[in-house]
């Protein structure tokens, strides 16, 4: 039926299919609003599995679920980073494996939540990689603002974002959040391996955390954050910075221009996907 097709009616755009690296067959449980829990079955393997996670939910277009939230930290110094959990060994089916893992507002957060896409080989997903965890502004970043008053490579800081409360573009409503195009745990990797993040710091943010467990822990200060991966084909999309998402009715949320999948990153959703192995060190 066409009310059940998560397309957006219009989808003019030459549908292809690019960067796809893995890929696995969803199989949705219902939904609750923000409590919704989503599953996928597929084939289990070392480093990956059958994953919950919490992340931007998906509300239009072909993707199967949403992106995997990043809890944040602040420094003493006021610079933003994503926390990574620190590694420790388990037994596995009689073998001594390297995880990374923690507990956080009352979920199992680990690096599996991000190994999809590729990124399952990405160097800084490694559980004991020896990476800086700090956000930093990426490289020809498209929002006017951060491509004017910031230095791609300079750390992120809550002062960048002092007029979050009022900021706005030319696309959708201003004052529900200022973003910044970043990178994570990947410095002194090749270009290929960078993991780019979606980074917010809205008031609704604020709200929200005052109402639930998970994001009191993994925001702070109005700030939200996700790997910026669409779950579909693996593109790279943005919250407020296509004026063409308004036409799919997506101009304040993120939007991915490669065939039109929408998120919401002011709902937060519980659900699970088969988390890609990682490559075996040499």
């Amino acid at each position: 039926m066409a009310g059940d097709d998560k397309y957006p009616e219009s989808t003019g755009r030459r549908r292809f299919v690019k960067g796809v690296v893995g890929s696995a067959t969803l199989a949705s449980v219902g939904t609750a609003g923000a409590a919704s829990l989503k599953t996928t079955t597929a084939p289990s393997g070392e480093g990956g599995g059958i994953t919950q996670f919490m992340g931007m939910e998906n509300t239009a277009g072909p993707a199967p679920r949403g992106m995997p939230q990043i809890p944040i930290k602040i420094d003493d110094e006021g610079y933003v980073k994503g926390f990574f959990p620190e590694a420790s060994t388990r037994t596995e089916q009689g073998r001594e494996v390297t995880v990374a893992e923690a507990e956080v507002g009352g979920m199992t957060y680990s690096a599996n939540w991000f190994q999809y896409c590729g990124v399952q080989t990405y160097k800084g997903i490694k559980p004991d990689a020896d990476m800086d965890n700090y956000f930093r502004y990426k490289e020809g970043a498209k929002y006017d603002w951060q491509s004017s008053e910031v230095e791609a490579g300079n750390k992120v800081h809550v002062d960048d974002f002092s007029d979050y409360e009022t900021w706005g573009n030319n696309v959708g409503k201003a004052g529900l959040g200022k973003p910044a195009t970043v990178t994570w745990r990947s410095q002194d990797v090749e270009a290929s391996q960078t993991m780019t993040v979606q980074l917010i710091r809205s008031t609704k943010v604020e709200k929200m955390a005052n109402e639930n467990e998970w994001l009191k822990a993994s925001t702070k200060q109005g700030f939200i954050a996700n790997l910026n991966k669409c779950t579909h084909f693996c593109c790279v999309p943005m919250f407020k910075g296509d004026p063409g998402s308004a036409k799919f009715g997506a101009a304040d949320l993120i939007y991915c221009p490669c065939h039109q999948s929408v998120y919401d990153p002011f709902s937060i959703v519980k659900e699970s996907f088969v988390a890609l192995p990682r490559p075996e060190d040499d």
